[in-house]
């Protein structure tokens, strides 16, 4: 989900998926902070409002911006890349910062316990 997202897009797309018990109201968009990405004033926000120090949180991003955003943050960065995406895409990610890029969310909870 977007960061860049309007409250009520992520909570109404969280709520179609089931997935918005999970997160607890703990939803942060650019409308809750003064720069959208590719700054990384989201993601700082979010770290803070939920007592994380940046250094120990993780980005999980589909886009350039996201990636740089997420990096800026000193976060550690993982891109998603599905395979029906062109595999430039993949080199982009890379590029702007992902340590690796995955193309099935399958793999996430093994990336994220690495």
């Amino acid at each position: 989900m977007s960061p860049n997202s309007s409250p009520r897009h992520i909570e109404l797309v969280l709520g179609l998926t089931g997935l918005l018990d999970h997160f607890d109201g703990k939803l942060y968009s650019c409308h809750h902070v003064d720069r959208p990405k590719p700054f990384p004033d989201v993601y700082l926000h979010a770290a803070s409002q939920m007592g994380y120090a940046p250094e120990n949180c993780v980005v999980i991003e589909d886009s350039v911006a996201g990636v740089k955003a997420g990096s800026a943050a000193g976060m550690r960065v993982l891109g998603y890349a599905p395979s029906d995406r062109h595999s430039s895409h993949h080199e982009s990610l890379l590029a702007a910062g992902a340590k690796l890029v995955f193309d099935d969310m399958r793999q996430l909870l093994d990336l994220l316990k690495a």
